[in-house]
Order: C-alpha cells, then structure tokens, then sequence
C-alpha cells in the first residue's frame, strides 16, 4: 500500500506542484479508490490535467510495486508489508516420503514465504526423472525458479536452488571447490527488482575446504554486489555451527541474520545450521523478526524433510 501512496504523491506533485492541498487514499480489498483535494488560488483543476494525475498515478502504482503473500497461519503471523526469506534444505523432497513437494509447498504457502532459498535438489537424473525445483515452483503457483548445478548425478544433476514470484532480472551459478570435501557444492544467486537472493549448500566433511568454499562466494559476491543498493541476502545449509570458523569467514563479509535455533534434524533438533545473512553493503532493508517454523496445519516437519526451515522477516 505504501507504493500506490507514493505513486500517487509523485503523479500529483508532477502534474500540479504548488496547488496540492491534500490527498486521501483508501483501499476495500483489491480495489484502490483515490480522493484527491486541489487548493487553486483561482480556479480549478482541468479535466485534462485531472486524466493526467489519475493515469501517471496508475501507471507508477504498476510499476515496482511488490505485493507479498499473506501468512494464513496462526502461529507464525506476518506483519503487512514483510517479505519473508526462507531458507529449507528439503533432502530432494523424499527423505521421508517418496515426493514432498505438495506437502512443502502447501506449508510454504501457509506461512506466505516469499523467496526461497532450497538445498539438495534434483533435475532430471534416475533418481527423480524430472525438474523438482521447476515442479516446487509450479507448485507455489507458478513462480520463477533458478538452478545451480553442483555436479553430475545419476545422468543428471543435483544441487541448489533459489524460487521467487518476482521476475528474476539477472542470476549467476558459482562453482565451489571440492577440495577434500565429499563432493562439488554449488551457489546460485538471483537478482530481482528489490533484492538478491543466494542460495548454497556447504560440504560436511572437512572444514578447511568448507572455509574455501565460504571464501569462494564471498569473493564472488563482494566483488559483483558491494556497491549495490539492494539489500543481498545469502541463505543456506552450511552445514557448520554458530562460532564454528566457516561462519566466521562468512561474517567477513555478511552479518547473520537468522535466529539461532536449531535446524538439524527435523525430528531431533540438535544443531542450528541453516542460515540467512546479508552482505554488508550498507543497503536499506529492517530485520522484522525470525523463527524456525515447527507448527503447520498443511503438513509435518518430519516427514517433510529431515532440516527444519528457518525464515527472516524483512521490510525491504
């Protein structure tokens, strides 16, 4: 709501700079109804200029505004004009059961998640013969999704994975080292009109390589973010502990932003190592508040995936 105000501030100020008085706007539902109230030392506003106002305003109002989903649920409220990140590592949808996709996104919906930061998916490999980050997407209502490939599988791939109903203006996938790690991780960043989100999956073997890995993205993120004035926002399975020294390479650069309430595992919460942080670039944004979600109508965490998930809430 706050955007159409403001369109309309900036269609009045340009169509009638010193003869505004005041303006008044009310919204009953969907609908956008605009009073607006001139002060002419003589005379009155012309029809035609009226057009103009009420037109440039419409046209303002349509552009850049962000409209985020509302939380149906009564454990996790959101405050209006919050976007919520959430951050879930959902373990290829099957840890639990054969397919979690309608379970986890019934339960994203009913918390109104609003980006999506995935972990451990698979694309079209033997083990799930088909897209599953496009098929959660599908499932959100058709959001757009963005894939980062860690490394073969299975005459596929397998990986990580960001979701937004935004449209995603620019992404980039950045390959991170194996080392002595078990495996090829991955980190996949996309860029909307209001915000970057990137999305990883850290290795659990060996912490050296998990801190080269860390140093990677920092690295790439810095170099192509730091003078933005979006806020960009870094979620993930690190696989590491508050303290641990892959957080702190991490805080180099990013400030933690998430609370510290565990995440592993699902059904036995005895470590918290899924994040969300943000570069500190010195962008606008407000943290409104965090939590790890346990209490859903629409699903069960532990038959869901084996890490819980953790959102922030942020006014951007």
């Amino acid at each position: 709501m706050e955007s159409v105000v403001e369109a309309v501030e900036a269609a009045v100020i340009l169509a009638a700079p010193s003869k505004v008085k005041a303006y008044t706007i009310l919204r009953t539902g969907t609908k956008v109804s605009v009073f607006l109230y001139f002060h002419y030392i003589s005379g009155i506003m012309s029809k035609f200029r009226f057009f103009i106002v009420l037109s440039l305003a419409a046209t303002l109002c349509g552009c850049g505004a962000k409209t985020t989903r509302p939380s149906s649920s009564d454990v996790y409220p959101k405050a209006k004009g919050v976007t919520r990140i959430v951050q879930y590592n959902v373990g290829a949808f099957s840890k639990e059961i054969d397919n979690s996709i309608p379970m986890v996104s019934a339960m994203m919906k009913e918390i109104g998640a609003d980006a999506l930061s995935l972990n451990e998916l698979d694309s079209c490999n033997t083990r799930h013969p088909f897209d599953q980050l496009k098929e959660f997407a599908e499932a959100m209502g058709d959001w757009n999704s963005k894939f980062g490939r860690a490394m073969p599988f299975r005459d596929g791939a397998y990986g990580v994975g960001v979701a937004v109903p935004d449209e995603i203006t620019s992404f980039s996938v950045i390959p991170l080292p194996k080392g002595n790690g078990s495996e090829p991780r991955a980190c996949v960043a996309i860029e909307t009109d209001s915000y970057v989100l990137a999305s990883t999956h850290l290795d659990y073997v060996h912490e050296p390589s998990m801190v080269v890995q860390a140093q990677t993205i920092n690295k790439a993120l810095v170099e192509k973010y730091s003078k933005s004035k979006k806020p960009v926002f870094l979620a993930g399975d690190m696989n590491s502990t508050p303290g641990s020294a892959v957080l702190k390479e991490l805080s180099k650069d990013w400030d933690v932003i998430s609370c510290r309430k565990n995440t592993f595992s699902a059904l036995n919460p005895h470590e918290c190592i899924d994040f969300i942080l943000v570069l500190k670039n010195k962008a606008k944004f407000k943290v409104v508040g965090s939590e790890v979600p346990v209490d859903f109508k629409t699903g069960e965490v532990g038959t869901a995936s084996d890490h819980l998930p953790i959102f922030v809430d942020v006014k951007l």
